[in-house]
């Protein structure tokens, strides 16, 4: 009679064990959204088969208008950079946001706007990372932001660019003081833009 309520000891608590690891698991693989639905508007979602892509999320996940021009800046061997959006954020940066195009009838390399500084280069290659802002009225220039390892807050890892495509770019920089609002934008390889501050 031992050896039966033994067995039977052992089993109720393998169910047990096996209900708690399960209830585990199932806390585990579910999100910390406080019970929200994910964002439609992150980053990381796609748009639906037959959405026309409207030039890519900022990084604070505003969708870009691509028929919004700011300024239309020639660069080298028929690239040509289009600024859509430059957008004072609440976290106390600034966002400048379009796509570069390819005008040209041949493919495109996409390297050589990451700027001079070697650290910069190394940790974001093929990027837009040498972009800068200049304040005129407070005669200050800013860099695309980066954390501790280098590597920038801005559009990284583009490949080569087809004949007619575009490749959508944003980077971010310290934000300019409130009373400033107007900037002289330049990226390697491009001329210089003034652009207006948003927001």
């Amino acid at each position: 009679m031992s050896i039966r309520l033994t067995t039977k000891s052992r089993r109720v608590l393998a169910v047990v064990s096996l209900a708690s690891a399960l209830a585990i698991v199932a806390t585990g693989c579910g999100g910390d959204d406080g019970g929200k639905a994910k964002d439609a508007g992150s980053s990381s979602s796609k748009p639906a088969e037959g959405d026309k892509d409207t030039g890519g999320d900022t990084a604070a996940g505003d969708k870009v208008d691509p028929n919004a021009k700011l300024a239309e800046v020639k660069g080298r061997d028929g690239l040509l950079l289009v600024i859509n959006a430059v957008k004072r954020d609440t976290g106390g940066f600034i966002t400048v946001s379009g796509e570069i195009k390819n005008t040209s009838k041949i493919q495109l390399n996409a390297s050589g706007m990451e700027g001079a500084e070697s650290a910069l280069v190394a940790k974001n290659p093929n990027s837009v990372a040498g972009a800068t802002l200049v304040d005129q009225v407070g005669k200050k220039r800013y860099y695309v932001l980066r954390d501790t390892d280098s590597r920038c807050l801005c559009t990284t890892g583009m490949l080569s660019i087809t004949p007619g495509q575009a490749t959508p770019v944003f980077m971010q920089f310290p934000a300019t003081p409130a009373a400033n609002n107007e900037v002289d934008f330049t990226l390697p390889g491009f001329a210089t833009a003034s652009l207006k501050i948003s927001g």
